[in-house]
């Protein structure tokens, strides 16, 4: 079975320790960096004049400017080019991207970018793998981890243990066992990867959420006369959607849509894992874990029955989306970003661009609040502590010509001074400082933040999606990012907002959740590394559940029982047993070797 734990030998173990004491305190990561974009198709450039891995002399100008490589390694006399490929929604940045030319000027690092949305990533890794040949930095969200096995990757600990990349060091030493590949499949044990999100400093502070939740729009609840939110259920969320769309049935001229949720190639979960969450489990993917650390599935049980019924029921009334479960993730998006859907299942992250729209037109009303119906007896548990994404982030490629310059990047990329600008931006143009050191916007920085177009050329979204973060609080106390300070968080937001918010008595959106308890050692159980055998039954249970669901969900409610009990026998021709049995193994090494 696959999975991963620690794994160093001695020598590299005793190499990162040593280099550790050298550095500065454990709750910072000074100089460091992570820089992460999947790549793909373009073309392997040369770096001339870069070939070099001696750490030269810290140069005066370096030594003045913390957004120059101390080690003279990266310097603009001595230009580059890295080529990646990024797995992200992010747009191409715009040719006139003020920190594309930062890099330039300080670095002499030009990135040439392949941006592949989720929908064609599958694609993508196969074409890669068949062609053998990829860019310097390969990103990669594949949770069967196939270009690591693959061999896209090259392993990092060697160079690593070198003492050279100390801020990519401090990053992922306390996580160590949790990023390192066990040895499987081929891959020699050790370290391919550089997570890109949820390894976090410091205090952690949150404005924005970004989980599972049924999101309904403000304008319904407004409507409704701000109504209590506690103990809710399925039919109340139902409700508020079926009473606001009977007396609005279109906006400006559309119609509207009560419920959606994305049924996509790679997006199956916005249909098949709600019935967890409705009872009271966090997001473990396709199974529920018990008490005794027991996971079994869910999709067979009555859990799921009853709310596929539900949207049976509620598809019979004209709430739910008849394209559910034909759209593509860009048709999804597209259609939220009209404003014309009041609620869907869904994780937050995943429709931020909408919602970006939807803001930059002035429609605040038309974004999302989560909300958290459980059955009865149940606590809700939607809101979780992040987990980092084993799976996301950047490695570098068997392909690339010069492995410690483009590493030496990823470890100036993940300075302080660096992940401040990615952000934070860039000071007095973007944010300024207060007179205790802390940072704010004014109105004007806050709303070039929420335009896409000053976007495009302000901010490096592309590239940063997949990069590796320093999440949490800075030493000098400021949150990671402006979304995260609290203070500039609401004073960000608009009037409509932040008198939405006071209508409910908060002042995040983040508050409309459940406070989120300590996550299981093993959690989550969805990023458990599978053996083929057990990802093809994984993979034959999404795939009958995309086949079987969206009849039983749309055909008469007359129909419903015959459409479920033929779902469940096709479900049960499936080897469900070595996919738990692999999950199982998997939550019990991760207890042994995470504790």
């Amino acid at each position: 079975m696959k999975k991963l734990k620690f794994f160093l030998s001695t020598f590299i173990a005793s190499a990162l320790s040593l280099s550790l004491l050298a550095s500065c305190g454990s709750g910072t990561a000074n100089n460091s960096t992570t820089t992460q974009a999947p790549a793909t198709t373009t073309t392997t450039t040369t770096q001339a004049a870069a070939t070099t891995t001696t750490q030269a002399p810290n140069t005066t100008a370096a030594a003045n400017d913390p957004l120059m490589d101390p080690t003279g390694t990266l310097s603009p006399d001595k230009p580059i080019t890295i080529s990646l490929v990024t797995i992200t929604s992010k747009p191409v940045p715009a040719a006139d991207n003020k920190i594309a030319k930062l890099l330039k000027d300080k670095l002499g690092v030009t990135l040439t970018y392949d941006i592949v949305n989720s929908d064609s990533q599958d694609q993508k890794i196969g074409t890669l793998l068949a062609g053998g040949q990829y860019p310097d930095l390969i990103g990669t969200g594949d949770n069967q981890f196939r270009l690591l096995k693959g061999g896209a990757f090259i392993k990092l600990d060697d160079m690593l243990a070198t003492g050279k990349y100390q801020n990519l060091v401090n990053h992922i030493q306390p996580v160590l066992k949790r990023v390192s590949w066990a040895g499987s499949d081929g891959v020699a044990p050790g370290v391919y990867i550089f997570p890109n999100y949820n390894r976090f400093y410091g205090q952690v502070q949150a404005g924005q959420y970004y989980g599972p939740g049924f999101f309904i729009q403000k304008r319904v609840l407004e409507d409704a006369g701000y109504p209590d939110l506690s103990n809710m259920t399925l039919d109340k969320y139902f409700s508020l959607i079926e009473n606001y769309l009977a007396k609005n049935p279109e906006t400006n001229g559309v119609k509207n849509i009560g419920f959606t949720m994305l049924d996509s190639a790679g997006h199956e979960w916005g249909l098949t894992n709600p019935p967890a969450l409705l009872a009271g489990s966090p997001n473990n993917g396709g199974v529920i874990v018990d008490k005794n650390n027991v996971a079994t599935i869910y999709a067979d049980k009555d859990i799921a029955k009853t709310y596929f019924q539900k949207l049976n029921e509620e598809y019979a009334k004209g709430v739910v989306d008849p394209e559910a479960f034909s759209q593509t993730n860009d048709q999804y998006a597209a259609k939220i970003a009209t404003g014309a859907v009041l609620g869907m299942h869904d994780q937050a992250w995943n429709f931020g661009s909408a919602t970006d729209s939807l803001r930059a037109a002035g429609k605040d009303n038309m974004t999302y609040v989560a909300l958290m119906p459980v059955y009865d007896g149940a606590t809700p548990y939607y809101q979780d502590r992040a987990v980092m994404n084993l799976q996301q982030g950047y490695g570098i490629s068997k392909s690339c010509k010069n492995p410690e310059v483009v590493l030496q990047f990823l470890n100036v990329m993940m300075s302080e001074a660096w992940q401040k600008v990615f952000e934070w931006g860039i000071q007095g143009e973007d944010y300024m400082v207060d007179a205790n050191g802390m940072y704010y916007r004014t109105d004007q920085q806050r709303a070039n933040a929420k335009d896409l177009t000053w976007k495009a050329s302000n901010k490096l979204e592309a590239f940063y999606d997949q990069m590796a973060k320093y999440q949490g609080t800075f030493p000098d106390g400021n949150a990671d990012s402006p979304d995260n300070q609290p203070s500039e968080f609401f004073a960000s937001l608009t009037a409509y907002d932040q008198a939405f918010l006071k209508a409910y008595n908060k002042q995040t959106w983040c508050q409309f959740l459940n406070p989120a308890p300590d996550n299981p050692v093993y959690y989550p159980c969805w990023n458990i590394p599978l053996s083929d055998a057990a990802n093809e039954a994984n993979q034959q249970m999404t795939d009958t559940g995309t086949q079987y669901l969206p009849k039983a969900i749309t055909d008469t409610t007359a129909n419903f029982e015959a459409n479920w009990q033929a779902y469940i026998d096709a479900l049960h021709k499936i080897d469900i047993k070595t996919y738990e049995d692999e999950i199982n193994a998997g939550i019990k090494q991760r207890i042994a070797d995470w504790q």
